[in-house]
């Protein structure tokens, strides 16, 4: 209540201030006239004088001017005085129903913020897409207590604003300055109105462009899904090619279009408009460097088909299951739960393992393999059937093709035995080759036999 009254009584000075400036303009006025009146009278008077005419001519005109001065003069001074109490009247009016009318929109938002704050947050759901809680019920009441705030500040304003050339046209001497007052508002306003009926062929144009470019996108998505399902099959075009190939070309359609509708956009011929794209385009092309190699090198991966999704790889030292794939990065998952990043301008030079190709491609599958050293004592014959019977008796391992040994090393005490085996499960590895040496051990000590190989070091010493 107590900032209600605060704010009529400034609203009330602004108003008395607004009113005693037409008022002192006009009374400034009218005393000019006044004098002005004399003046020229007084130069009337004293040609007449000067020129020769006769006594009973200048008789005649002084009782026409002194009945004119009483008959007209005396008349109008009354009825400008009326006509002028009349202004200020209708002026103290509008003031005061101008500050009713905003009291009562003042109340009528005060009444609505409390309703809103009391009924509100129950009503009120918060905003929630995809399961991402964006707002609160709480900050959309804050917002939209904002909005109504703003709202309510913009309508006292324009109010207090018409209010101002409305008195000051009631008043001779301030009614050019409201028609300027008036102009402020009704150019922009007719200016806008006036441009947006004569941008209405351009605005068909875009319409029309941009529901073309919709309807060839949907297509070409549709093949695209086609494509990647099975259901179209293209020689020499891969399933996986479909999705980066419709983003292309989603892309490119998309610039073509605004290039075509560029020029029918508002303020496209102005320098300003020009000037500003030209700077975007700059910063775009400065700052992003790194992004387009990364953009350009994952269009050559996609189209190299080094792996997809969830492949078992190896890059850098890194071996993991490819969760992630786009035009930036890919994304492992190594065996350890740990996600690892690679930029796809280190994977465009790096060197590529691929486990699951050799599983997918190759009927054998991929070859596991594992090392041991024996002493030359141990026939190579018993040392190859108890790894075989090893790699035999593991989980996941191919029985056909059967696994075989190579034997990769003869070193002076020892010799260096490779059992290789298949297996097409790819993503139990660590697994397998856990039971494999488990197997291994198993297999030697059954049969009595060391896996220590033995060394030996020549000691010499010098005797005087």
């Amino acid at each position: 209540m107590i900032r209600t009254i605060l704010y009529g009584c400034r609203l009330w000075a602004a108003a008395i201030i607004i009113l005693l400036l037409p008022l002192s303009l006009s009374f400034a006025q009218e005393d000019t006239g006044i004098i002005e009146d004399d003046v020229n009278y007084a130069e009337s008077t004293e040609v007449d004088l000067i020129e020769p005419v006769p006594i009973t001519d200048i008789t005649e005109n002084i009782n026409i001017d002194i009945v004119t001065v009483d008959a007209v003069t005396a008349p109008s001074i009354v009825s400008v005085e009326l006509h002028l109490y009349q202004r200020i009247g209708i002026a103290i009016a509008i003031i005061a129903g101008q500050f009713i009318l905003i009291w009562f929109i003042w109340f009528l938002f005060r009444r609505l913020d409390n309703r809103l704050e009391n009924a509100g947050k129950e009503k009120i759901k918060p905003l929630v897409f995809k399961k991402i809680k964006i707002f609160t019920s709480k900050q959309i009441v804050k917002i939209i207590e904002f909005f109504l705030h703003l709202l309510k500040y913009l309508i006292t304003g324009i109010l207090l604003y018409i209010t101002i050339p409305i008195i000051f046209s009631l008043f001779s001497a301030t009614k050019n300055l409201s028609s300027v007052l008036f102009g402020y508002i009704l150019n922009p306003v007719k200016n806008i109105m006036h441009g947006a009926v004569d941008y209405i062929p351009n605005l068909f144009y875009i319409i029309i462009i941009i529901i073309i470019t919709r309807y060839v996108l949907k297509g070409l998505k549709f093949f695209a899904l086609q494509i990647e399902k099975g259901k179209i099959k293209i020689n020499g075009f891969y399933t996986e090619w479909a999705a980066p190939t419709y983003k292309i070309l989603q892309v490119l359609l998309i610039a073509f279009t605004i290039a075509i509708i560029y020029p029918y956009l508002p303020g496209s011929d102005s320098g300003a408009f020009q000037g500003v794209s030209v700077f975007i385009g700059i910063i775009f092309s400065l700052g992003s460097t790194t992004a387009i190699g990364n953009l350009v090198a994952g269009l050559v991966i996609t189209y190299m088909r080094p792996f997809k999704l969830g492949d078992r790889v190896k890059i850098k030292e890194i071996t993991g299951f490819v969760v992630e794939k786009n035009l930036m990065v890919v994304r492992l998952k190594t065996h350890k739960n740990e996600y690892v990043t690679f930029p796809n301008l280190i994977i465009l030079g790096s060197n590529i393992i691929n486990y699951n190709t050799s599983s997918d491609e190759d009927e054998e599958g991929l070859i596991i393999f594992a090392e041991v050293t024996f002493g030359y004592a141990t026939p190579w014959q018993t040392v190859h059937d108890i790894l075989i019977n090893a790699a035999l008796a593991t989980d996941h391992v191919q029985k056909n093709p059967k696994p075989f040994v190579l034997q990769t090393k003869l070193d002076d005490f020892y010799a260096c035995y490779q059992i290789n085996c298949y297996t097409k499960e790819v993503s139990k590895v660590p697994r397998i080759y856990t039971l494999l040496y488990e197997n291994i051990q198993n297999g030697f000590r059954e049969s009595g036999l060391d896996l220590t190989s033995s060394h030996y070091r020549v000691i010499t010493s010098n005797k005087n």
